[in-house]
């Protein structure tokens, strides 16, 4: 007995322990079992560190930037509010999510598309208050039900399928699996639907919003916004967790962006300007925004100039500032392109030269040292309750501002804010760069769809197109990869040599076989446990290789037809629902739904003793031995 495929048994054991108990991070235990294997010399160096120059893990990183990208123009935001739109309940997100993306994957690879998916189903949830943690993680799943029903569907049956041919055995067509994988596909998305939703985790939020800063925003439809001639309630402006639209004003001429005339009551002399300074600081009182809320017509279709009053917080403005179709509705114009503005949280000091100014009189200075656009503004820590363009600005005002590139120069070293703070992460998206975004990624998809080159080569050459046409900075590529995930992949990748040359899988295929026994049957159950234990304990890849010449000495043996050995090869491949680290896909949604270990096996055990019974039970009705 090879007393090496023991040791790599146990640590193997003691890494799934770790992960169970979730207290060190995902990559750190890969990282550090990669560590020991290598310092207990189970396989040799250049292999275990294989996995950081595989083909399919820089595959995967090669694809954020696309994603970045497509995000970044506002490409896969329009396209998901023209499919997917804005669902009100958490069924019918699933739905419209789950089938697409389940159908999509079995023609096309999964991975460019689960991860252009993921900022989508973000930015839904934001807006919707649908928990993303109940749409991430099933979206994985659902991709991979749907990518191994066809040949093409995921790099693992083509993988099979060449090992067939090779071989020696007759070519399999592109529909192999399929009898048998839409049913699994169709029921274990229904289970995703259904029960599933109850062994997923809820979204970590705090109970309520006491002690939350609240802002007063204003934000104008401007010419030509995609928001014109649809209802308040389809754009999803009306309300969603951390804002509320408060008030709506139907093109009032006085609120056109920064031609902002001051009132004829304001200009009236001191004593009417007293009395006006007296009824804003009366109104000034802390309010409840549920109990204060205006009563608005959700069915109200938008127009250009439309004006649009928020209460909310600073967690949730960043959402309403980067909207498409919207944009600030006070301040003084900036003339550079939007995409490139910044925001930025201040509080104005009591110096500033706009103290004592109503905002509608901004600008104050012939030529100003800096532009800025007014988003929102909260005084002592409450939304005001006029319109900006009544707000007086006082000292210890907190205002969130858009602006140009200059600012962060301009105001260094001047008196005029307490405090500036720049809001990182939140950009404007540049639509102009939309379609061409879009068309850069169909070209990515289909050569690699269609076997002109490969995936990686696809990904490689779209990213370097969406950075010459100006749909993606270079800071954006760089930042949009999650280094997390092409760690555990690999150093996942580097562990499955070490499984392989330790002896540690010829001894589970032996036991595989030994349990096989004389019946077909009972090979053909074995054949798919096995596959499912080596996808979720190394990678799906390596179970294939490793599975496959097990599955051909046992049809040898019972001497009956490799076709249903063939399929249970690619369904239990395929079906890596337990381990996150099995599927790329997996760990695409890891860190953004901000899953665990025990999450991954909570809902993914169920599923894959759910599907694989199906298979079991429809592969030899279908498939005769």
């Amino acid at each position: 007995m090879n007393y090496e495929a023991w040791l790599m048994a146990g640590i193997l054991v003691a890494m799934f322990a770790l992960l169970i108990w979730g207290k060190l991070p995902t990559w750190l235990v890969f990282i550090g079992t990669l560590t020991v294997a290598m310092t207990l010399r189970l396989a040799p160096v250049n292999e275990l560190l294989s996995g950081f120059s595989n083909p399919g893990v820089i595959t995967v990183a090669a694809l954020f930037p696309i994603a970045a990208g497509m995000y970044a123009t506002g490409a896969i935001t329009i396209a998901s509010n023209l499919l997917v739109g804005l669902p009100e309940k958490l069924r019918q997100a699933q739905l419209k999510i789950f089938a697409p993306v389940a159908g999509a994957s079995a023609f096309l690879n999964n991975t460019p598309l689960v991860a252009m998916m993921i900022p989508v189903v973000k930015d839904l949830s934001q807006r919707t208050g649908i928990p993303a943690t109940k749409l991430l993680m099933p979206m994985s799943f659902a991709s991979i039900l749907g990518g191994a029903s066809t040949l093409i569907g995921t790099s693992t049956n083509l993988i099979i399928a060449g090992l067939i041919v090779s071989a020696g055995l007759p070519a399999l067509n592109i529909f192999a699996p399929t009898l048998v994988a839409i049913p699994a596909a169709i029921i274990g998305i229904i289970f995703l639907m259904t029960l599933g939703n109850r062994l997923l985790p809820e979204d970590k939020q705090e109970e309520n919003d006491y002690g939350k800063r609240r802002y007063k925003a204003e934000f104008m439809v401007y010419e030509g916004s995609l928001l014109i001639g649809k209802t308040i309630k389809e754009t999803g402006l009306l309300e969603a967790p951390g804002y509320q639209l408060v008030e709506f004003d139907r093109n009032d001429p006085e609120i056109q962006h920064h031609k902002l005339e001051l009132p004829s009551h304001e200009r009236r002399g001191l004593f009417h300007r007293l009395a006006r300074l007296w009824r804003i600081r009366d109104r000034s009182k802390p309010k409840l925004p549920d109990v204060e809320r205006m009563a608005i017509d959700p069915d109200q279709t938008l127009e250009a100039g439309d004006l649009l009053t928020y209460d909310t917080d600073r967690d949730a403005l960043p959402g309403l500032w980067t909207t498409i179709g919207i944009k600030p509705a006070a301040g003084t114009k900036l003339e550079s392109k939007r995409y490139t503005h910044h925001l930025v949280e201040v509080v104005v000091a009591p110096s500033h030269p706009t103290v004592g100014r109503f905002i509608s009189e901004l600008p104050v200075r012939k030529n100003p040292p800096y532009r800025a656009e007014i988003v929102a503004i909260s005084r002592d820590n409450t939304s005001p309750e006029v319109p900006l363009k009544d707000v007086r600005i006082m000292g210890g005002d907190v205002g969130v501002i858009e602006v140009e590139d200059d600012f962060f120069y301009e105001s260094r070293g001047q008196l005029e804010f307490s405090l500036t703070r720049r809001m990182d992460g939140y950009r404007i998206q540049r639509t102009s760069r939309a379609t061409i975004a879009g068309i850069i990624t169909i070209v990515m998809v289909l050569l690699a769809a269609f076997n002109v080159m490969s995936m990686l080569n696809a990904a490689l050459l779209g990213g370097l197109a969406l950075l010459l046409t100006g749909s993606m900075t270079s800071r954006t590529a760089w930042q949009s990869l999650e280094w997390d995930t092409i760690v555990i992949l690999g150093a996942a990748v580097g562990l499955s040599t070490a499984v392989t040359a330790t002896g540690l899988s010829d001894l589970i295929a032996q036991g595989l076989t030994a349990l096989g026994g004389s019946n077909p049957y009972a090979a053909l159950v074995m054949v798919f446990t096995g596959c499912i234990i080596l996808t979720n304990v190394i990678t799906n890849a390596a179970a294939a290789s490793i599975m496959f010449p097990v599955a051909i000495s046992l049809t040898a043996a019972l001497e009956v037809s490799f076709t249903p050995f063939a399929v249970v090869l690619m369904l239990g491949t395929s079906y890596a629902f337990i381990n996150p680290a099995g599927y790329q896909t997996n760990l695409m949604v890891q860190e953004p739904g901000n899953y665990s270990f025990m999450n991954f096996a909570k809902l993914g055990l169920p599923l894959t003793i759910l599907v694989g019974a199906i298979v079991l039970i429809l592969t030899p009705l279908i498939y005769e031995f």
